[in-house]
């Protein structure tokens, strides 16, 4: 009994010991639990990476959205930055040098006037004229003598994308003109001063339409001073820049549109025309200004007078214009506003203007109220001018006074379409030529005199376009086309009666263009 009884203890230490073993795990489970609370931490920390890691990848998705939510805020909407963020305003700068070569005979100076024209795509390698020749991009701006074709000379070799964007300064000096392509496209200057004439770039700009408008530079009478409107940041202005590149002046500045600058004969005062009536500025947030959002761009404007001796700017005339204001003289101007081109409602008034005395005058025949008035050109003392008349589909060309009497009408000696005359007076004041534009060149040279007599009544060949007479007077130049020879196009020069011509471009093959007169002023 006593084997089975120890067997039996036994049996009970060792369930004793079990116990004691399972009771010991409990221990080491809090062990463990310590052990896995510190296991838990690192698998919360890369927990906490996973999300980080999340976050980054959540928040691209999350922060275009908070961007496109301005979008809809109202912040935004009202203020469609693009629309008003403000223009790069120009720089001035006086880069891009190069220089060409230029006969003694331009450099010595310009003792009278010469003629410019372009000769673009002149096919110079023709062999066989039944040949088509492959057009190319070159552009020549040459000099000449009227009457004297073997005087020519080549100033600049152009791209044709320059078209007829060359302004020669009056006295000769300087030409401007408009580089579209390339890497520092802009305004350039040639100065014929030298053999070795230097261009430089003048103003950095893309285009000469400056914020919708047309920018043609002005030079003063003496050659000195370039007026041209540039865009500023919401608006235009007119600077003034000087020949040599020296200096630039803002002499607007007012946050309006200021364009279409024309200096008077004397270069005393420059003209140019302002919307500061209607928007005194165009720059946000300012007080009475105009809001670009809400207000479309100006089509005209008041002329405003800066007076260069005074420095200071006076309105003209309570009138509103459409075209840029054109000297007669050093003291009377020609203002011209309307819509000649609404087709339901076709208008165009005249006004002359005087800078000296407040005096505007309306300039109409009696009985023309809704008279269409086109192509108008003014005798040098602004007392007689000669113009399209046009009454429904009537067209009429007629010379009257400024004070509205008729001179003379010859509605069957001309039948021009309307917008298709061009006519220039000598700054004589005796003589006036008269012929097409655009190629519309019905006849030879037509050249009259101030009572509106012809004292030139020729037939083609050649016909007679943009005519336009010499500084001093002493030549007329013109553009006209040969239909027995082809249809070309030529560069003429004649007497100031019209006689004489003489074909300064016989040679040359491709198109011409009659730039203009470059010379002493008379």
């Amino acid at each position: 009994m006593i084997r089975p009884l120890r067997f039996a203890f036994i049996i009970l230490l060792v369930v004793l010991t079990a116990c004691d073993a399972f009771s010991a795990p409990p221990t080491a489970t809090n062990t463990a639990t310590a052990t896995l609370t510190a296991t838990l931490e690192p698998s919360e920390t890369p927990t906490s990476t996973a999300t980080a890691t999340e976050a980054p990848t959540l928040t691209p998705s999350e922060t275009p959205t908070e961007t496109l939510t301005p979008s809809v805020t109202p912040i935004p909407s009202e203020t469609p930055t693009a629309t008003i963020t403000p223009l790069p305003e120009i720089q001035f700068r006086l880069d891009e040098w190069g220089e060409t070569t230029l006969p003694q005979s331009i450099a010595d100076g310009i003792d009278s006037p010469l003629i410019l024209f372009t000769n673009s795509n002149d096919q110079q390698s023709i062999t066989n004229i039944a040949t088509a020749e492959v057009e190319n991009t070159t552009m020549i701006l040459y000099a000449v003598a009227p009457g004297a074709p073997n005087s020519r000379v080549e100033l600049l070799e152009l791209d044709v994308n320059t078209g007829n964007q060359i302004y020669p300064a009056p006295d000769g000096r300087t030409i401007a003109y408009f580089q579209p392509l390339g890497a520092a496209p802009g305004l350039y200057i040639l100065d014929t001063t030298s053999t070795t004439a230097f261009t430089g770039r003048l103003v950095p700009i893309r285009s000469m339409v400056q914020r919708g408008f047309v920018s043609t530079p002005a030079w003063s009478p003496d050659g000195e001073t370039m007026a041209i409107a540039l865009q500023t940041g919401y608006a235009l202005d007119v600077y003034l820049y000087a020949r040599d590149g020296s200096s630039r002046i803002n002499v607007t500045q007012s946050g309006a549109y200021d364009w279409w600058p024309a200096w008077s004969p004397d270069g005393r005062y420059l003209a140019f025309v302002s919307d500061r009536d209607t928007c005194p500025s165009w720059v946000p947030a300012t007080e009475g200004g105009c809001d670009a959002l809400t207000t479309p761009p100006p089509t005209g404007g008041m002329v405003y007078i800066y007076d260069t001796e005074a420095e200071t700017i006076e309105r003209l005339a309570d009138i509103t214009v459409t075209e840029p204001p054109r000297w007669i003289n050093r003291r009377q101007l020609v203002l011209a506003g309307g819509n000649q081109l609404d087709l339901l409602n076709p208008h165009r008034n005249l006004w002359i203007a005087n800078v000296q005395v407040d005096n505007v005058q309306r300039v109409a025949l009696p009985g023309d109220e809704d008279t269409l008035y086109l192509n108008d050109t003014w005798s040098p003392d602004g007392s007689a001018v000669l113009l399209q008349k046009v009454t429904g589909s009537d067209i009429e060309v007629v010379m009257m006074t400024a004070g509205g009497q008729l001179i003379r009408s010859r509605q069957g000696d001309f039948e021009f379409p309307r917008f298709g005359m061009l006519a220039d007076w000598s700054v004589t004041g005796d003589r006036i030529a008269i012929g097409g534009i655009r190629g519309q060149c019905p006849y030879g040279v037509r050249v009259a005199d101030a009572s509106f007599d012809f004292v030139a009544s020729g037939s083609p060949p050649p016909t007679m376009c943009d005519p336009l007479y010499s500084p001093d007077g002493q030549f007329l130049a013109f553009t006209g086309v040969n239909p027995n020879v082809d249809g070309r196009v030529d560069v003429y020069s004649a007497t100031p009666n019209g006689f004489g011509q003489v074909n300064l471009s016989v040679d040359l093959r491709g198109s011409m263009t009659l730039i203009g007169w470059l010379g002493p002023q008379s």
